[in-house]
């Protein structure tokens, strides 16, 4: 409003400012909090469903803000699933052509990529099995502890080294197995140690730790399938032995 001196007073309240005022911007965003940024230091896995949308957008339109947007896509897909469309995408405002094909062009090629991990993946159904898998510890040096992740149909999830140990061995702890078995959702796992001695024989840590593993498990509801020992020789599978 005008007063009688000729100067000009704004109200600050909610009501009397612009939609656009009262966006979220990116820019307006604590640098931890942006998407893109989380992802660098977190991993896009620390991303809700909105937030991945969001940072696939990059950035909203004079109208609406980019979380704005990305809620109505993910709502989209929620009602839809994979049967949303271009011309879904296209009919929610602020989505142009530009981004309904970018949307699109990232899930299709995310479907491509699982179904390829789907195609490739490795059942296991025996101990010689895992050989392909931990192929580059059979020769080393220093004690490598792996652990391989495993749905329900025994196919593998991820393979990971725990621990790499001194000349002739390795300590591990079952929290140290188990944390990114339950991250991977896993219903078994299968741990292989190799021996640098070039013994096949398991010591009685390796014995110990096999049985610590295995109680571990059946706390969590994650089974130990086996513990196999791995050197240049062959190796040693400790439930072929009637250990586990």
């Amino acid at each position: 409003m005008e007063p009688e001196n000729g100067s000009f007073v704004f109200f600050s309240s909610d009501r009397n400012r612009s939609p656009c005022d009262r966006m979220k911007r990116m820019r307006d965003l604590a640098v931890c909090d942006r998407p893109r940024e989380k992802i660098a230091r977190k991993g896009a896995r620390a991303l809700s469903d909105h937030e991945l949308i969001a940072a696939i957008l990059g950035h909203g339109t004079p109208q609406r803000d980019v979380f704005s947007l990305a809620k109505d896509i993910s709502g989209l897909f929620l009602r839809r699933g994979e049967e949303v469309s271009y011309d879904d995408l296209v009919g929610i405002p602020g989505i142009g052509q530009s981004r309904a094909s970018q949307i699109l062009a990232s899930l299709e090629l995310a479907r491509r990529y699982n179904r390829k991990m789907e195609e490739e993946r490795t059942r296991i159904q025996s101990p010689a099995d895992v050989l392909p898998l931990v192929s580059d510890i059979t020769g080393k040096s220093q004690e490598h502890f792996v652990c391989i992740t495993l749905n329900g149909a025994h196919e593998v999830i991820e393979r990971r080294t725990i621990t790499v140990g001194l000349l002739n061995h390795s300590l591990v702890h079952p929290r140290e197995v188990f944390a990114d078995a339950i991250t991977d959702r896993a219903a078994a796992v299968i741990c292989v140690h190799n021996h640098p001695s070039g013994s096949l024989e398991p010591s009685q840590q390796d014995i110990e730790i096999t049985r610590q593993l295995r109680e571990a498990g059946e706390i969590l509801g994650i089974r130990v399938l086996d513990h196999v020992i791995v050197a240049r020789s062959g190796y040693t599978s400790l439930r072929e032995r009637g250990i586990l």
